[in-house]
């Protein structure tokens, strides 16, 4: 007997199956736990520097790549994006979650020195 033959055969056993398995999907749904927004919280850093009157050309060859090539030596550097729009650039540090972020921002002042004297000297 195949499974179609007994629900026809058994109206009432079908109607109790099909409320049974609502009942338990409604059931399980209002059991999972659900967030509105994931906990996840991740170390961070952004180094802004303003050039007035600087291209995003001359931006990104004479400010962001130096201090890229700097930042890329910090340990724990996971990501490094940065934009170049007239007369700024913005250089997005992200460091692996188990990194602290007092320790980075430490290691980042330190790599802004040492790039120091290959950005330009009105640059701020």
């Amino acid at each position: 007997m195949n499974i179609s033959q007994l629900c026809i055969r058994r109206p009432a056993m079908t109607v109790l199956l099909s409320c049974a398995v609502v009942l338990l999907g409604i059931y399980a749904y209002l059991r999972i736990p659900v967030a509105a927004l994931p906990s996840y919280n991740t170390p961070v850093i952004n180094v802004s520097a303003r050039l007035a009157g600087a291209s995003p050309d001359t931006m990104a060859s004479s400010v962001a790549l130096p201090l890229e090539k700097q930042f890329s030596t910090i340990p724990g550097l996971f990501t490094i994006s940065s934009v170049n729009t007239q007369g700024n650039s913005s250089i997005t540090l992200e460091f692996d979650s188990n990194r602290d972020i007092d320790a980075a921002a430490v290691d980042v002042q330190a790599a802004l020195l040492r790039a120091q004297r290959q950005l330009p000297a009105e640059l701020t």
